[in-house]
């Protein structure tokens, strides 16, 4: 639902506002070399991307192969962007609040009965995933019950129930969980349906053309994308209707998502302290920094302030970025989960601001995670997993086929030259994310981990991709 950046912005050139300008020829010469290039070594078939620049959309287009029945790319076509919707179900409730129906500080037993904690946990806390409830879908992959449709109640009932992870505003960790809930709120609160809400009083007003991402497969809609290691670029399966709603419901063009970055930038459509309360970072128990808003990702260097967020659906990736003070803002939206073109087309497009972060060092523990996860992907090149040390969801995602690509594509690679952590462990839906750089003669690849907190804990995911 929300793919950790493997580089996040860090710092910022010198740089002052510039004039809202359509790109000349070569800039657009140049961002359409940095997309071929990433879709080339990475193997995702299409990417749709849109910038703004002087507080204005500069440049919209789209690239390679969307799927079947488009055979020419259409910079209009509707993209899932998954946990990037967080905003739009933080700006509802921000609405809401100025009509007077909620208060961010609303308990959430006030508005939805019978969730663990409900009694001290505030939207507020729901928004900025700082409620302790657990994340139903941490993985980067489909799990075995995300083949049935369901509902938010159906969500509530089994993740919201379950003892806390933490006491409310102690820590941060990413909770799809606490948005579905968010969006129940919504619609108690509004008296209609979150879609309809968000249609009246945010798309419509903005012109965007958005819609359920359920809804958005089939004839005219890109096909989302998949890949076990380096095996076939295979079409995924979509799951089942209802399963990221608030979380994640929409589909829109990159294009469309660049007319709400517009609005941010400007300050349109939402009172400016409404931005600003978004573009917050909540600060937890202890004092320290979240580095998280109401649904955006935070980052500053130099007092300039980055906001930012992913997404991530079956088959799909895209990364939102937005430097309000630059007045400028980049959308890239991919048709495959793996791999990390969104990130990396992304980052070269905003070059000229923002340069990589560096890794922190690793600790004892993390040293010995590095090498397990070094084992695991050796023991995949021989086409050999030792199921003991995976989750259940972990055994269900490498099947026969799984393991078969992942030894037939990594075998021939032999032994790489490093095998390193990108960054240090982050803790989300009770499990930790650690994610690897695997380096060969030629080419990078990259691995996505979680797995139960400690040592020894069991591997929820271990996910291979070609890094960019």
């Amino acid at each position: 639902m929300f793919r950790p950046a493997l580089f996040f912005a860090a710092g910022l050139l010198a740089a002052g506002p510039v004039a809202a300008q359509p790109l000349t020829a070569a800039e657009s010469a140049k961002v359409d070399a940095i997309v071929a290039a990433a879709l080339k070594s990475s193997g995702v078939p299409s990417a749709s991307i849109a910038i703004v620049r002087g507080g204005e959309i500069a440049f919209a287009k789209a690239y390679g192969r969307q799927g079947p029945g488009m055979p020419v790319a259409n910079k209009d076509a509707k993209y899932q962007i998954a946990s990037v919707s967080k905003q739009f179900t933080a700006a509802a409730i921000l609405m809401l609040e100025d009509e007077g129906k909620l208060s961010l500080d609303d308990t959430v037993a006030k508005w939805v009965p019978g969730i663990t904690g409900g009694e001290r946990i505030t939207i507020r806390q729901l928004l900025s995933h700082t409620a302790g409830i657990q994340d139903y879908w941490p993985q980067d992959y489909s799990f075995a019950a995300m083949e049935v449709p369901t509902t938010p109640q159906g969500i509530v009932d089994r993740w919201a129930k379950k003892p806390l992870d933490f006491e409310p505003g102690t820590q941060w960790q990413y909770s799809n969980t606490g948005f579905v809930v968010a969006g129940m709120i919504i619609e108690k609160a509004s008296g209609t349906t979150l879609l309809d809400y968000l249609n009246g009083h945010v798309f419509k007003p903005l012109g965007i053309d958005a819609m359920d991402q359920d809804l958005a497969i089939g004839k005219g809609y890109p096909t989302g994308y998949h890949r076990f290691a380096l095996g076939p670029v295979r079409a995924a399966k979509p799951a089942a209707h209802g399963w990221l709603w608030a979380a994640g419901e929409l589909a829109m063009s990159a294009s469309d998502l660049a007319k709400w970055d517009v609005a941010r930038i400007n300050r349109s459509l939402l009172p400016a302290d409404d931005w600003a309360v978004q573009e917050t970072a909540i600060k937890l128990a202890d004092g320290k920094s979240s580095n998280y808003g109401l649904g955006v990702q935070l980052a500053e260097q130099n007092g300039i302030k980055i906001v930012s967020h992913g997404g991530e659906a079956v088959g799909f990736l895209t990364d939102n970025t937005v430097i309000p003070s630059e007045k400028f803002a980049v959308v890239v939206a991919v048709n495959a989960d793996f791999a990390d073109a969104q990130s990396t087309i992304s980052r070269k497009i905003r070059e000229m601001f923002v340069p990589r972060l560096a890794p922190p060092a690793s600790d004892a523990i993390e040293t010995a995670r590095t090498e397990l996860a070094r084992q695991v992907y050796a023991g995949l090149q021989k086409g050999q997993i030792d199921r003991a040390r995976f989750t259940s969801n972990g055994n269900y995602y490498f099947t026969a086929q799984a393991v078969a690509d992942y030894h037939t594509s990594l075998a021939p690679l032999g032994k790489p030259i490093s095998f390193e952590p990108i960054r240090g462990p982050r803790l989300r839906g009770g499990f930790v994310n650690r994610n690897y750089t695997i380096v060969y003669p030629g080419r990078k690849l990259i691995v996505v981990t979680y797995a139960d907190p400690g040592k020894d804990g069991k591997i929820e995911q271990f996910m291979v991709m070609p890094a960019n």
